[in-house]
């Protein structure tokens, strides 16, 4: 009884972290994209994250309102 409730536990943890992980890739890909200034997919694979965690506790582009909405967006959700 124990390791069932246990399984199920683990199944329940495992798909809200699933269900809140899958999001955070499209918004973190989209605020990258603003604030390196790029469309290319290739901005998600490189290491680089002095501009991101600029952008994201400071503000890069105040003339932007794109830019704020998603800043303001992307901290809310990492914050939850």
């Amino acid at each position: 009884m124990n390791f069932e409730i246990f399984n199920l536990s683990i199944s329940v943890w495992l798909l809200l972290f699933v269900a809140w992980g899958l999001p955070l890739t499209f918004y973190r890909s989209k605020f990258r994209k603003i604030v390196y200034q790029t469309n290319s997919w290739i901005i998600n694979l490189k290491p680089v994250f002095t501009n991101e965690l600029k952008g994201l506790f400071g503000n890069l582009y105040p003339d932007d309102i794109q830019y704020v909405k998603m800043r303001n967006f992307y901290r809310f959700y990492l914050f939850v």
